[in-house]
């Protein structure tokens, strides 16, 4: 049996014409549970292999783009610190499509309408590869890290809470 051909998100056109190597992997959506987890599950990944996009604004230097492990917390002082900014936000739901092109639960740091600042927590080197959104619900993007910093020119940086679990491996190391 032949297998099926996946829908070409606008993501997956960039990376092609980039001459980029991915894979596109579908998963069901849960409109009730759009989390980072709830894909990981679908995916039967762990979870630390599944990235969010998250859009925020900073006080000093406006809209930018954190890529961060997707059970993880923003910290929202280390990333306005990254920034340049004083202070930042979460940007509201309403405003991502405008923004990026993208909607919750589908929104990539591939190809958003703007070129914003974009940072992915260090971590997304340790692995092979990593899953991000494809631009739409139900589809996530299999790339190698360096690939995913290189097309869309993030900067690695610590973006996260620190976490009882992460503080236990490094105890455990």
């Amino acid at each position: 049996m032949a297998k099926e051909k996946l829908p070409k998100t606008n993501a997956a056109r960039i990376l092609d014409s980039k001459k980029i190597a991915y894979e596109l992997i579908p998963y069901i959506v849960d409109e009730n549970d759009l989390s980072a987890v709830h894909v990981a599950e679908q995916l039967n990944e762990p979870i630390e292999l599944v990235f969010k996009t998250l859009v925020l604004r900073g006080d000093k230097n406006g809209i930018f783009v954190c890529v961060i492990p997707g059970a993880e917390e923003l910290d929202l002082k280390k990333a306005a610190k990254i920034s340049g900014n004083k202070s930042c936000a979460m940007t509201q739901v309403k405003e991502l499509l405008g923004l990026t092109g993208y909607i919750r639960g589908g929104c990539t740091p591939i190809g958003t309408k703007k070129s914003y600042p974009t940072y992915i927590h260090t971590t997304a080197v340790d692995y092979d590869f990593i899953y991000v959104s494809a631009g739409v619900r139900g589809m996530q993007i299999k790339i190698a890290p360096q690939q995913l910093i290189e097309i869309c020119a993030m900067t690695l940086s610590d973006l996260i809470i620190s976490s009882t679990y992460h503080s236990n491996l490094k105890c455990l190391n």
